[in-house]
């Protein structure tokens, strides 16, 4: 797959808080440009620690933003950054996001500022906490730190609806959702309810982002798009395509080339921590 010209860092081991996946990415040579965020199964965080905001560019026009929260399905949104580009990602699960960021079932769709979710003297400490950090391992710490701290004071989903995304996530999208209901003792009419009202997609659609997740880490590993179709669970090539045309407007092709593929924890695994 493309490699980006970021500096990344991870860290060295997994963390004591579940749901929780960070990274840490920079560039102070050249310009972010035009990258694209493709959807993801879990809620992203993106707090910018260089010396420019980010700008946004999406269906409800271009905006800057220093402390962004991206839910599961975004909507063709771009970012860009000049030089001295510096960011913490922090990828949440359906679960803990549910438990960090106070607000029912979302946010999901157009990226918002975390400032509207915890206010904005919570959210500018934490921003000016992590840029006086002298690492990213203490980063890190940080920032596991303020949101178990949430974690213990927030909102947990139902257990029907943690088990059902937990199902969806183990069976890569493929389970039924009559089969959920079935398992928890729902019906399917409640479950897609309370799914929907908890983790802010109805079952069908996170089964389609999960699976379409696999389909886009295929393609940018360089599987050619048959193979990424079988092994996702698709019924065809046609169908991969059809479902990426969706998420992503784009092509299959395109969305195997583009970097922001890299900016998670399965495309980082070999690099290690900084």
């Amino acid at each position: 797959m493309p490699r980006p010209s970021w500096d990344i860092a991870v860290p060295a081991g997994p963390g004591r808080l579940a749901g929780l996946r960070m990274a840490g990415f920079s560039d102070r040579a050249t310009e972010l440009r035009n990258l694209q965020l493709i959807p993801h199964p879990s809620v992203t965080v993106a707090l910018n620690l260089g010396d420019t905001p980010l700008s946004l560019h999406g269906g409800t026009g271009s905006r800057t933003c220093e402390r962004m929260v991206v839910g599961l399905a975004p909507d063709a949104v771009r970012a860009a950054g000049e030089r001295g580009f510096a960011c913490l990602q922090l990828r949440l699960s359906p679960a803990l996001a549910h438990a960090v960021l106070g607000a029912p079932g979302g946010p999901y769709g157009e990226p918002v500022d975390l400032d509207e979710l915890w206010g904005r003297a919570a959210a500018e400490r934490l921003q000016d906490v992590l840029r006086t950090a002298g690492s990213w391992p203490e980063r890190f710490a940080i920032a596991e730190r303020e949101l178990a701290l949430r974690a213990r004071e927030g909102r947990t989903l139902a257990p029907e609806v943690a088990y059902s995304w937990r199902r969806l996530a183990a069976d890569h999208g493929l389970v039924r959702v009559d089969r959920l209901a079935h398992e928890t003792g729902w019906s399917r009419k409640r479950l897609w309810s309370r799914f929907r009202a908890q983790v802010g997609l109805t079952p069908q659609h996170a089964a389609r982002l999960v699976r379409f997740d696999r389909a886009a880490h295929g393609l940018s590993a360089g599987l050619p798009p048959s193979r990424v179709a079988a092994d996702s669970g698709y019924a065809d090539q046609s169908h991969l395509h059809r479902d990426v045309r969706a998420f992503t407007g784009a092509t299959p092709s395109a969305v195997a080339g583009t970097p922001f593929l890299a900016v998670d924890d399965v495309a980082w695994a070999d690099t290690g921590g900084h």
